[in-house]
């Protein structure tokens, strides 16, 4: 009999869970079980093999991903035995192997972690100066410059292999940029994974402690890699090769930040003895669903031919819905999911509305407030992700702990004090000198002598002005008057009046800003309530924090609500109904991927549409629908719509398209009917 943990699995998956000879590769299509094989193997691993949980690492690409696994394998391993496993995103891997050979990879301990919008802060202020100035958007160069950094290419090799002065220009952008980041004694998302990569190519000593201290290594979404992050596997499993790694090249969608699918069959060429195992038995969709899937992906090349089956049974066809526009397809998959919740009783978190692009959300918002439904909005900025929240925050985290570096950063320039990147080279220099940060840096009267006097000055002055208010927030009875205090006092209305496209976005900005005050005064009127602990502003920032967290997690869990996300938010989901929208020429294939020399530069193309459209259709359970729009709204302008060439590609023999034939009067007065009784049922209940 085989142990309690493989007896759950089907031949392929027992396969790839007991193969620990040497490297794995799980090709594991759409619903097949992959995280019950990577959690399954890992307590293979420790029950079977006596492999020690804190020799084991687990690598994904989410946070979610990684609490999910680890708690599946908590479950598994119970006590002492799952102790010291490592389950993380590569990032947050890169992060604390920077933390534990922080001078060896050129750091000082304490180091800032600049999130995108920080990078392009400083890319801004480089612009400002720089012949790209009205060339490139530091988003746009910040995105080339990861790129760079995705593909292990340094600033001199980026130069030396400029094809035109414009790339030779973003290349001396990029040499400023990271001279910037060695200043602030900080890193970007994209150096968490390069500069791992680095040090341990160039340093053998810390590379075999690395190895020696991972006896098996497994990574989630293999084929999400980019070249780096292909770079640090391999080293981490140095020639030993004791690695499982599982991912489809059927859902790879990412090539836009530098996934690259083929790093699967590049595992081949660097490892011969490489094992391949196939999970093709789909837990998840009905036949008719994964018979649609196989002929759409079947029109694309494959790394690795595969399959999907079940055993579910044929379940229903699948719908075309045609629409007038694309108000009528919103208001169409609107009612049908209100007829079916009461008709039904189908919970509307059951359903989902999945779209190629955000813009599409908007009449479906609209239709389903019109009737009531619930919905939950995947994707949208979160409140503490809006630009003036995280400057105000930024502020408030400055009051609260003057040592706060990244906060400083954030806001040095907000409102505008031209400070700008020479200076604050300066300043980090002189504040690494001294051993304090850079707030008190600002305040220490021989700064003077290290730049002009002017911009010693206006760093003087930001000191005194985060001083005085700091002094105010700690005796005043009501701290968050003291922090509206110091936003008046720099003006912070007017820089966002100043800086925003238009007034009515200036004035959305300012009601985020008074709904963050008047929500931080809520709170410490609660603390005060309860006795006045944790009403000082270090706690009120910590519960602000909290909240963040918890806001992320709530949108993680959606509850009873219809979900609308796009196609790429929702790989690794599941919904029992899926209304798979949009289904035209231009939409999806989105006309990006119709331009070969758009495809070229984002990575994208035909092929990655069609796998785009392959994971919305195996996000289905039990039944799945596909809109199209006959007309829409496109540039202020409307235009006629041409079918998605995907719906061509699929079986027709397996699409049922009642717009082809008009529903008769009975059927139309049958359907209204029902309708109108759930209603009156459901308000007889209340």
């Amino acid at each position: 009999m085989p142990p309690s943990n493989l007896r759950s699995l089907n031949p392929r998956q027992a396969e790839a869970v007991e193969h620990v000879g040497g490297p794995l590769l799980v090709i594991a299509g759409a619903g097949s079980g992959k995280t019950r094989v990577i959690t399954r193997k890992i307590a293979h691993l420790v029950r079977a093999h006596g492999v020690p949980a804190h020799a084991i690492v687990a690598l994904t690409f989410t946070n979610k991903a990684a609490r999910e696994m680890k708690n599946r394998v908590g479950s598994l391993l119970k006590g002492e035995r799952a102790r010291g496993l490592r389950v993380s995103t590569f990032h947050t891997f890169g992060l604390n192997l920077l933390r534990r050979e922080v001078e060896a990879a050129g750091l000082r301990p304490g180091f800032s972690l600049f999130d995108p919008e920080d990078a392009a802060t400083v890319l801004k202020e480089h612009l400002r100066e720089h012949d790209l100035a009205d060339a490139v958007t530091p988003a746009a160069a910040l995105a080339r410059i990861s790129r760079w950094k995705n593909a292990l290419i340094d600033p001199a090799r980026a130069a030396s292999t400029a094809e035109d002065d414009f790339d030779a220009m973003l290349a001396d952008l990029y040499g400023r940029y990271e001279q910037s980041l060695a200043a602030y004694n900080a890193c970007d998302f994209d150096d968490l994974i390069a500069r791992p990569v680095r040090l341990l190519r160039e340093d053998r000593d810390i590379r075999e402690r690395w190895q020696n201290r991972i006896r098996h290594l497994l990574v989630d979404e293999y084929q999400d890699t980019n070249g780096a992050q292909y770079e640090l596997v391999r080293l981490l499993v140095g020639p030993r090769g004791a690695f499982t790694v599982v991912g489809d090249d059927d859902q790879s969608i990412y090539a836009w930040r530098g996934a690259r699918p083929d790093n699967l069959a590049r595992l081949r060429d660097h490892y011969p003895t490489l094992r391949v195992v196939m999970l093709e038995q789909n837990y998840r969709s009905s036949g008719r669903i994964l018979k649609l899937a196989n002929d759409l992906i079947g029109h694309n090349p494959h790394l690795f031919d595969k399959r999907l089956w079940c055993d579910l049974g044929p379940g229903e066809p699948a719908r075309v819905l045609v629409c007038r526009d694309e108000a009528h397809e919103a208001e169409r998959a609107a009612a049908e999911i209100q007829h079916m919740h009461l008709t039904k009783g189908r919970p509307y978190g059951s359903y989902a509305i999945l779209y190629r692009s955000n813009h599409q959300a908007r009449p479906f918002e609209q239709a389903l407030r019109s009737l009531g439904v619930p919905y939950f909005l995947s994707g949208g900025a979160s409140f503490f992700a809006r630009a003036e929240v995280k400057d105000v925050m930024a502020y408030l985290r400055l009051l609260a702990n003057p040592a706060d570096d990244a906060a400083f950063l954030r806001v040095v320039n907000v409102p505008r004090r031209e400070i700008g990147p020479t200076t604050l080279k300066h300043l980090a220099a002189f504040a690494a000198e001294g051993e304090e940060p850079l707030a008190a840096a600002c305040a220490d009267p021989r700064l003077a002598a290290q730049m002009p006097a002017r911009q010693a000055g206006r760093l003087m002055e930001l000191a005194g002005i985060l001083a005085e208010h700091r002094t105010v927030t700690e005796r005043a009875a009501n701290p968050i008057a003291a922090v509206r205090a110091l936003l008046e006092r720099i003006d912070y209305a007017g820089w966002c009046r100043d800086n925003a496209p238009s007034r009515a976005a200036a004035e959305r900005r300012l009601d985020n800003v008074a709904d963050l005050l008047d929500w931080l005064e809520r709170l410490q009127r609660e603390a005060a309530a309860d006795g006045a602990a944790g009403a000082t502003l270090p706690d009120l920032v910590a519960k602000l924090t909290l909240l963040d967290v918890l806001e992320r997690q709530d949108e993680a869990e959606g509850g009873d609500r219809v979900h609308l996300m796009t196609l790429h938010a929702a790989k690794g989901l599941e919904f029992p109904h899926v209304y798979l929208v949009g289904m035209e020429e231009e939409l999806l294939p989105h006309r990006g991927s119709l331009d070969a020399a758009d495809a070229e530069v984002d990575g994208g193309g035909i092929e990655e549409e069609r796998r785009l459209c392959y994971v919305g259709i195996t996000r289905a359970q039990q039944s799945l629908t596909f809109t199209r729009a006959r007309r829409r709204r496109r540039f202020g302008e409307t235009v006629t719509c041409e079918p998605s060439r995907f719906l061509s590609e699929l079986p027709n023999a397996e699409l049922h398209q009642p717009d082809s034939t008009k529903r008769t009067d009975a059927e139309a007065r049958a359907h209204g009917s029902a309708q109108l009784a759930a209603l009156r049922g459901l308000f007889a209940d209340r």
